[in-house]
């Protein structure tokens, strides 16, 4: 038995959502937040058996696509901080965070 927890952008969870419940997958769904761009996360906590764990990566891997995203920058014009400004950066978001652990004992009553 096996531990899935992946960490998938806002945007992602529906279609990530669906092809669990497409593939009979059973997963608790957690709202989080992002640290770099403080944006809405999804963290999915899936116990699964071993042999459905490249199952479950390939769902995940298929339902979480990265993609470009513009967020602001502040740049400071002076050196005293008075000035500032902010430009478009372009970065990438999306795609999945997920980690894989073992588990000893699994239980549902």
């Amino acid at each position: 038995m096996k531990l899935i927890i992946a960490i998938v952008q806002d945007q992602d969870q529906n279609v990530l959502s669906n092809a669990f419940y497409e593939s009979n997958v059973r997963a608790t769904k957690l709202s989080s937040t992002g640290g770099f761009l403080r944006a809405g996360n999804t963290t999915f906590l899936v116990g699964i058996e071993e042999n459905r764990v490249d199952e479950v990566l390939d769902i995940i891997k298929q339902s979480s696509k990265a993609r470009a995203q513009y967020v602001s920058s502040p740049v400071n014009l002076d050196v005293s901080l008075d000035v500032s400004a902010s430009y478009p950066v372009k970065v990438e978001v999306g795609g999945a965070t997920v980690f894989v652990l073992p588990i000893d004992q699994f239980y549902r009553f």
